[in-house]
């Protein structure tokens, strides 16, 4: 057995306390967040505030009117719900009409669908908070209009891109203010969005005198059927965009039940639906279950390759039949069943990896896609190509009350895709870029139908005395390094900060999710290691018939598309201590009393 050994001392500080926690993947998020706790509000209203506030001091990588998919655990119920806060696609759209008449669908405006964020947060506040609009979005409005301090990640994202804002008047106003980009120190203001979301704020505060429901439900009209919902569409018409009024004034996003598989005989995993990439994790995580993983090592040869494999197993399922189960039949209990992980675990081979994606599983009973349906979706392994130079986005954040309540949400679809909408500061969403062209594929792009993504925020519950809230951004890394950090707490035994910290594998071995034009960003048989894991583990690796590369000590450079912060909160309902734990390898933040 060749075994991993690397130091587990933590490289950033413990976060710990009794009352309530929040972390998230900007600092600036997880004290908006704290703030809300420590002003009496519930988890839900903390989340809320940390969501709104990265779409600001992230706002190339989360959209104040991007995607929002959220978990939530209610602790008077005991019970998980998940807000599919994903955006729909426009009654224009269609796989038909990006056959026709783009070859496939392409990135950028005419993969905008719904922005679902809005009504995410709104929805939020309105079944499960207790504060205002007003109050949650206060600390956004502050960083926003005020400004906070450039930070080293997002300078260095805005200085790639700089060509690309050059080209986009609005979006140059905003990001290379003085006609440079920021450097790190500099002072980041960013108007139009402070009013966007002040807007929201002051017809909420107009409607308040009859209830906090009214004020809430005059922010949603605000948006999906106001000033900014006329912009938006006003811009899509002048561009060639396919949003409409009838798509904005139609959207609301849904309350569902969460999937959900036990680990380990003791332990709970919760996720959103197929229309994310949460049951990806949850997959893998059965296909691993009766592995003796603890005896393997953690980061042994053994261990990768397993967990590697499996992953590649869940991803290929994922493909063929992960798509809005409101349009198409995802048999999701069956791919989340024991039995299905058992006929799947039987195709790891001890000694050999899967040289490319290994083939999608036949669900008994399934009537999507049909045998002849998946064939025609099915790309040649042999039309393998590198990922495409996706620039990161997306971030996280999660948070305890003192009630016991917990929140875990992915917020993504940030600036960086397009030009802003004049005067408000943000780009709607355009997810649809995790969609396909092709009608008979269950992601088809489908009027109406939620675009497959890759945000899916967990929750983990161990024995009903443990709990943790976790989650990341990194795109298909997202299930990759969360399937890694849960495996370290509940397997190896490591406290959060540690679990996040520790060196982590990936692969490209299926097909991406967010590059729609095939062949998809595969790249058979490939592995990446951090170079904290031992080299003669990768050489073991390749023996194997992994194809091994390495990252630096954490992960891929700043900005690259799979780079994975995990944020977690681990807490222990019988000594009521919260643990906060923050990842080093991006901007992160964790706050606890």
């Amino acid at each position: 057995m060749t075994q991993s050994t690397y130091s587990l001392q933590p490289y950033r500080a413990k976060f710990y306390g009794t009352r309530h926690a929040a972390a998230s993947g900007h600092y600036l998020a997880a004290q908006a967040a704290f703030q809300i706790l420590e002003a009496g509000g519930n988890a839900v209203d903390a989340g809320v505030a940390g969501g709104i506030a990265l779409g600001v001091v992230e706002s190339l990588m989360v959209g104040f009117a991007g995607v929002a998919p959220i978990l939530i655990y209610l602790a008077d119920a005991d019970e998980v719900v998940t807000i599919a806060g994903v955006g729909t696609w426009p009654k224009a759209a269609s796989a038909e009409y990006f056959q026709k008449h783009h070859g496939g669908i392409l990135d950028g405006i005419l993969a905008t669908v719904v922005p679902a964020a809005p009504d995410a947060w709104i929805t939020c506040l309105e079944e499960f908070g207790t504060m205002s609009y007003g109050e949650v979005a206060a600390p956004a409005i502050r960083f926003a209009r005020e400004g906070f301090v450039m930070y080293p990640l997002m300078a260095e994202l805005i200085s790639g891109r700089e060509e690309q804002f050059r080209g986009f008047s609005e979006s140059a106003k905003i990001y290379l203010p003085g006609g440079r980009p920021p450097e790190p120190g500099d002072l980041f203001v960013q108007a139009d969005l402070a009013n966007s979301i002040q807007f929201l704020a002051d017809e909420e505060r107009a409607h308040a005198k009859r209830g906090r429901k009214a004020g809430l439900q005059a922010v949603r009209r605000a948006f999906y059927g106001g000033d900014l919902a006329a912009r938006i569409v006003r811009h899509h018409q002048e561009i060639g965009g396919l949003l409409r009024a009838e798509d904005l004034a139609g959207y609301r996003v849904r309350i569902e039940p969460p999937c959900r598989v036990r680990f380990g005989g003791d332990v709970e995993v919760f996720t959103g639906g197929p229309w994310g990439q949460g049951p990806v994790m949850l997959e893998a995580l059965n296909i691993l279950d009766d592995l003796d993983l603890a005896v393997m090592g953690h980061n042994s040869t053994e261990y990768i390759h397993a967990a590697i494999e499996a992953i590649k197993l869940a991803a290929a399922d994922r493909e063929a039949y992960f798509g809005d189960p409101l349009f198409v039949d995802v048999p999701i209990e069956a791919l989340l069943s024991k039995e299905h992980a058992e006929a799947r675990r039987r195709m790891i081979r001890a000694d050999e990896a899967w040289p490319e994606v290994p083939p999608a599983a036949e669900v008994a009973g399934a009537n999507w896609p049909s045998p002849e349906q998946l064939e025609a979706g099915k790309l040649s392994p042999t039309r393998a190509g590198a990922a495409a130079p996706i620039h990161g986005d997306t971030s996280y954040v999660c948070v305890v009350d003192r009630h016991g309540n917990a929140f875990s949400a992915t917020p993504s679809d940030g600036n960086g895709g397009g030009d802003v909408i004049p005067g408000t500061g943000f780009l709607p969403s355009m997810r649809g870029k995790g969609g396909r062209a092709d009608p008979n594929h269950p992601a088809a792009a489908t009027p109406g139908a939620r675009s497959r993504m890759t945000g899916g925020p967990a929750l983990a519950v161990r024995d009903g005395r443990w709990f943790m809230p976790f989650g990341t951004p990194g795109s298909d890394n997202q299930f990759q390094a969360m399937l890694q950090v849960f495996l370290n707490v509940f397997v190896f035994g490591m406290d959060p900060q540690e679990a996040v910290e520790a060196p982590r594998f990936n692969t490209h071995s299926f097909y991406q999710t967010l590059q729609p034009i095939p062949p998809h960003g595969y790249e058979p048989g490939s592995l990446y290691l951090e170079r904290r894991i031992d080299k003669a583990t990768g050489t073991a690796l390749a023996a194997k018939g992994h194809k091994v590369d390495w990252w630096p000590e954490w992960g891929p450079e700043a900005g690259h598309v799979d780079i994975a912060t995990v944020c977690a909160i681990l807490a222990d309902r019988r000594t009521g201590v919260l643990h906060a734990a923050h990842d080093p390898r991006r901007v992160s933040g964790a706050l606890a009393w």
